[in-house]
């Protein structure tokens, strides 16, 4: 691995651990959550997006470094990879796009309870998995799968933080919705009242 690609790799590695004891102390200490933020500034924002962005752009850097480090064959890194990528960011631009950049960055927003939160409460959460692990099938990189698995990691308990401050936000609201929609991802019932499809 080059010198490049291993900074990159200890970069990301950083972020997420970072953003996993950021997640933890959040579900541990509800009342003293660092996410979602007590308050969304710019301040909460970058604290948030800056790591973000980081495991993003890391993953992409040491899986282009490394790129078929692992030898996989073509059908599997594109005929997998390619597809959750593509539908990794089918999601989560609308997704986040439709409640807003403040309220992907943790501020109290109309709960959204349409659209891809149909299918799950946590469709941002879902998709961004998806492309991190369709990031490290596609490029078959060893440090790729790495930081991919710190993102899944960071991004599943992301969602369990967030759970109590929807329930303060929401209410009732919240709770019967997330009685009838999976955390992760799952198909709507036809008796389900919100069911258009």
């Amino acid at each position: 691995m080059s010198d490049f690609a291993s900074t990159a790799l200890i970069v990301a590695l950083v972020c997420e651990v970072a953003l996993i004891v950021m997640l933890i102390w959040s579900i541990l200490f509800p009342k003293r959550r660092l996410w979602p933020p007590q308050r969304v500034n710019w301040l909460s924002q970058l604290m948030v997006w800056l790591p973000t962005l980081a495991v993003f752009g890391a993953g992409i850097a040491v899986g282009l470094a490394e790129w078929n480090a692992l030898d996989w064959p073509l059908w599997l890194r594109w005929g997998a990879g390619l597809p959750l990528i593509l539908a990794g960011n089918a999601v989560v631009w609308p997704a986040a796009l439709g409640i807003g950049l403040d309220a992907t960055s943790g501020a109290a927003a109309e709960l959204k309870t349409d659209g891809f939160y149909l299918w799950s409460r946590n469709p941002q959460y879902v998709a961004d998995m998806g492309i991190l692990v369709g990031w490290a099938i596609l490029s078959a990189s060893p440090a790729a799968w790495i930081i991919a698995i710190g993102g899944v990691i960071a991004f599943a308990l992301a969602a369990f933080a967030e759970e109590p401050w929807l329930e303060e936000i929401y209410g009732a609201p919240y709770r019967t919705y997330r009685k009838r929609r999976p955390r992760f991802f799952g198909f709507p019932s036809r008796q389900d009242p919100d069911y258009s499809v």
